[in-house]
């Protein structure tokens, strides 16, 4: 027996929505930190505060993203696999993640190393400790990305109670880094 090769209209149709999006979120990307460069550029040392700004916006945006998403997975839990309730959280969850988390955590990264750079913080304690905080929320960032994959997969094994608590790991990252970052208290 052969397979037919056609593709399905709708699977073409979204994926190339799909990459469409990405693009826009890459496009976004590069633009913010193109500009972020031409200000440091520009302005010398006197881009520190408008990079710091900038770093600070992005931070907003990934932890946004990050404490929405698992949210997403709780109710995602409860739709059965292959609704179309579930097929809404799917595209909800990587458009959240590819739109959203992804770029805000590349230039959160980019921008917060040039800060730390430009301050000589590198050698700090409290910035150690933070950075180890940053490192351990990107892992989580990671986790997540995972999780949409295994989602978009009807893979997920894991149960509404284990999202919940998943739930707070950002929160309690984000408590911990805030606190090291504004009292430096090491």
């Amino acid at each position: 027996m052969q397979m037919d090769d056609k593709s399905d209209p709708k699977s073409d149709a979204a994926q190339v929505a799909s990459s469409t999006i990405a693009l826009r979120a890459g496009t976004a990307a590069a633009v913010t930190a193109l500009a972020t460069a031409g200000a440091i550029w520009l302005l010398g040392r006197g881009a520190y505060d408008w990079v710091k700004a900038v770093h600070v916006i992005a931070v907003i945006s990934w932890m946004a993203g990050m404490l929405y998403l698992p949210r997403l997975f709780i109710y995602h839990c409860d739709a059965e696999p292959g609704s179309r309730q579930s097929e809404t959280f799917k595209v909800m969850e990587k458009r959240l993640l590819r739109l959203i988390i992804n770029p805000a955590m590349i230039v959160s990264w980019v921008l917060g190393l040039w800060l730390a750079w430009a301050a000589g913080w590198f050698a700090a304690p409290w910035f150690q400790a933070k950075l180890a905080g940053v490192l351990a929320l990107s892992g989580v960032h990671g986790y997540f990305s995972s999780a949409v994959r295994a989602f978009a997969e009807d893979r997920n094994r894991r149960p509404v109670r284990f999202w919940r608590l998943m739930n707070e790991v950002p929160t309690i990252l984000m408590i911990a880094i805030v606190i090291l970052v504004v009292v430096k208290p090491f």
